[in-house]
C-alpha cells in the first residue's frame, strides 16, 4: 500500500535560524510555522519560524508564479515547507538584529502542510500576556522564542549534569514512582491499588530511602534526574511535581560531597552559559548565617548584617527588651548606614509589616548628624547602653537601627526579611552576578510549639560524630551533617550524610516519638538494611527546576517547565484534575463523598 507523505518530495535541509551569508547561492528547504506575512504590492514576504529562529522568505511573481499564488493563502501559524535559493538582502533591507537578517530565501516551491486557527495572543517575547491565558493555551505559549530558548537550555543542563555525574563514576539508576508513604514533611500523593482495596501506593517526595538502599546494596555511587511529587500549596518556586538532581555516594565524608556539588554546579554554568563561578565556594555554619543574616539561605552580596544586643539590654529600663530576654528570647538589630532615604512614614509601614510577619512590634533609632539618637525609646536606654550599642553596631550619623525582641528564630527571620527588602530598596548589593555559599552544621532537631522534637530536614540525617553522645543527654545541641547549597539567596538543594548505624537511627526515631515497635513497623526495611552492613554514605538533591530558572531567567518555575500547574494546582491546558468514570472508582473500591 502506498504511504501518504504530507511533505511530498520536500525534505528539510536547514533550520530557519541557521541561514547565514555563507549559504548564499544554495538551494535549501525550510520547514516551520508562518510567524507573520506581508504583501508589498505583488511581492509577498513571510517570516518562517522553527525552534532555531526566523528566516525571511520572499515570494516573487516573476520568479515562481505558482509559489507566489500559493503564498496568498498563508496566514499566521500555518505549517509550511518551502524550497528556494538563499540570496543576500539589499543593504537597506538587512536586519542586523536577527542572526539571519543579512539573507533571505527566494521561494521556488511552497507546500501548506496544515492550516491553523488564529493564535489567542501575539507570539512575541515582549507581549504582555496573562499567566492563566498562557497556561490555557500552552501550545501557543511554547512557540514563543523565549520559551523555546528556555526549554533548549533545560535540555543542555540535563546533558551537562548527566555527563558530569557519569564522569564522576556515578551510575544512573531509576527508582520506583509507586512506593510507600513515609513522613518527609509534605503531604503525599496517594495512588489507590486496584488489587488491594483500601491500600495505597504513594508517589515519591524524593527517592531518599531507595538511594540509601542502593548504597547498602553496594552500588557505591548513584544519580538520577528524579521526578518528585508533593501535595502542597503552590508558589512561584514550587510545583506539585518537579525534578531534582539526586545523587548518593558511599565511603565519603561531608567534604567529598561538597566537592562533587561544586563540580556539577561549576561545570553546568560553564557549559550551559559560559560562566566561570569562583571556586572554592565559600562555607558558613548555620549558626553564623542566622546570626549575621537572619536566614539559612542568605544573599551575602547584600552588605547589611544583623547584630545581637541581648546581653547589653538584658536588664534595660525598656521593659519590652528586658522581658523578652527573661522569657528566653533575644534582642537583635539591623544597622543600616546612610539611611536618610527611609522616611518616617516608611518606618511606620515597616513596623506594621513586622507585626504582620509575627512580631509584637519593632523599635527603631535614627542617628542624627550630630550623633544624637532620635527615637521613641531613647529615654528608656541609659547612656552606657547607648554607647555599647553604638560600638557593637558601628553606628555613625545617618544610621538607622531596627530592633526586634522575641524568640531567636522569629527575630532573625523578620530582620532577615527586612535586610533583603531594604538592601534592595537602598541599593546595598555588591556588584557580583553570582553568589555561591555552602551552609553547614545545621541542628539535627528543632522543637515544636508543644516541646516535642521534630527533625529539621528529615529523619535519616546523621549527626556529627562528635555529637552522637549528646543524643542521650542534650539532643537539642546535636548538630547534623546536613549542608545546603545557596545561590543568590536561593536554596538550590540540600543533602547530608545518612545514618549507617541502625542503633543511631533507632535512637533518632525514638527522640522523634516512635517506639521501637512503631519504628520497625514504619521503617523496618531500612533498619534491616542498615543491620545487613551499611557503608558510610551521603548525598544531595538539587532543585533542577530552580537551577534551570536561575540560568534561563523567568519569573517562576512555570517558565522552565513545559506543562506546569497553576497556583491553584490545575493544568489549564489538559483540564486536570478531572472527574473519572464511576466504573473506574468501582474497580478501585472507592466512592466520592
Amino acid at each position: 500500500m502506498k504511504q501518504l507523505d504530507p511533505l511530498g518530495s520536500l525534505r528539510r535541509t536547514h533550520y530557519c535560524g541557521t541561514l547565514r551569508p555563507a549559504h548564499v547561492g544554495q538551494d535549501v528547504v525550510l520547514c516551520g510555522w508562518v510567524h507573520r506575512r506581508r504583501d508589498h504590492g505583488g511581492v509577498v514576504f513571510a517570516d518562517l519560524r522553527d525552534r532555531t529562529g526566523l528566516a525571511q522568505v520572499v515570494f516573487k511573481p516573476d520568479t515562481a508564479p505558482a509559489a507566489h499564488e500559493k503564498a496568498g493563502e498563508l496566514r499566521a501559524e500555518y505549517v509550511v515547507v518551502v524550497r528556494g535559493r538563499v540570496e543576500h538582502r539589499s543593504e537597506d533591507a538587512a536586519n542586523l538584529k536577527l542572526p539571519t537578517g543579512e539573507v533571505e530565501l527566494v521561494a521556488t516551491e511552497v507546500r501548506i502542510v496544515n492550516t491553523a486557527t488564529t493564535p489567542p495572543f501575539p507570539l512575541e517575547d515582549e507581549a504582555q500576556i496573562d499567566d492563566a491565558l498562557r497556561l490555557r493555551h500552552r501550545v501557543h505559549d511554547l512557540r514563543r522564542p523565549v520559551m523555546q530558548q528556555r526549554l533548549a537550555l533545560r535540555h543542555r543542563l540535563l546533558q551537562s549534569v548527566r555527563a558530569t555525574c557519569t564522569d564522576l563514576g556515578l551510575y544512573e539508576i531509576e527508582t520506583p514512582l509507586l512506593g510507600r508513604a513515609t513522613p518527609e514533611g509534605a503531604r503525599d500523593f496517594l495512588v489507590p491499588s486496584r488489587m488491594y482495596h483500601g491500600s495505597f501506593y504513594a508517589l515519591p517526595q524524593s527517592p531518599q530511602l531507595m538511594k540509601q538502599l542502593l548504597m547498602v546494596a553496594g552500588f557505591d555511587g548513584y544519580f538520577q534526574i528524579a521526578r518528585c511529587f508533593r501535595d502542597e500549596d503552590q508558589r512561584a518556586d514550587r510545583q506539585l511535581e518537579f525534578s531534582q538532581i539526586d545523587l548518593e555516594m558511599s565511603f565519603i565524608g561531608v567534604e567529598d560531597v561538597l566537592n562533587v556539588l561544586e563540580d556539577i554546579t561549576a561545570r553546568a554554568f560553564r557549559e550551559v552559559k559560559g560562566i566561570e563561578l569562583p571556586r572554592p565556594f565559600p562555607r558558613a555554619s548555620y549558626a553564623d548565617v542566622m546570626a549575621r543574616y537572619g536566614s539559612d539561605k542568605p544573599d551575602t552580596r547584600i552588605t547589611l548584617e544583623l547584630v545581637d544586643l541581648t546581653d547589653i539590654v538584658a536588664h534595660s529600663g525598656l521593659q519590652v527588651f528586658a522581658q523578652a530576654v527573661q522569657a528566653g528570647g533575644v534582642v537583635r538589630a539591623l544597622p543600616i548606614p546612610q539611611a536618610e532615604a527611609v522616611s518616617r512614614s516608611e518606618l511606620d509601614r515597616l513596623v506594621e509589616q513586622s507585626r504582620q510577619w509575627g512580631a509584637k512590634g519593632m523599635a527603631w533609632v535614627r542617628v542624627q548628624p550630630d550623633g544624637t539618637w532620635q527615637s521613641p525609646i531613647t529615654r528608656y536606654l541609659s547612656e552606657d547602653e547607648q554607647q555599647q550599642m553604638t560600638a557593637r553596631a558601628g553606628l555613625r550619623p545617618g544610621h538607622l537601627l531596627l530592633f526586634i525582641a522575641d524568640r531567636p528564630a522569629l527575630a532573625s527571620d523578620i530582620l532577615g526579611r527586612l535586610r533583603v527588602q531594604l538592601g534592595e530598596r537602598l541599593d546595598r548589593r555588591e556588584n557580583r552576578p553570582w553568589d555561591t555559599l555552602f551552609v553547614v552544621d545545621f541542628p539535627l532537631f528543632e522543637a515544636m510549639d508543644n516541646g516535642q522534637l521534630t527533625y529539621m530536614h528529615m529523619p535519616f540525617v546523621a549527626p556529627l560524630e562528635d555529637d552522637i553522645a549528646l543524643l542521650d543527654t542534650q539532643p537539642h545541641q546535636v548538630r547534623a551533617t546536613h549542608y545546603d547549597l545557596v545561590l543568590n539567596g536561593v536554596e538550590l538543594g540540600s543533602g547530608s550524610l545518612r545514618n549507617h548505624r541502625a542503633d543511631v537511627q533507632l535512637k533518632i526515631l525514638e527522640l522523634l516519638g516512635y517506639s521501637e515497635e512503631q519504628a520497625r513497623e514504619r521503617f523496618g526495611f531500612m533498619l534491616e538494611a542498615l543491620e545487613a552492613g551499611a557503608p558510610p554514605h551521603g548525598g544531595f538533591a538539587f532543585g533542577f527546576d530552580r537551577l534551570c530558572l536561575m540560568l534561563a531567567g523567568g519569573e517562576s518555575l512555570r517558565d522552565v517547565i513545559a506543562f506546569p500547574k497553576t497556583q491553584r494546582a490545575q493544568d489549564l491546558f489538559m483540564g486536570a484534575p478531572g472527574v473519572v468514570e464511576p466504573e473506574q472508582l468501582r474497580d478501585l473500591g472507592l466512592r466520592v463523598r
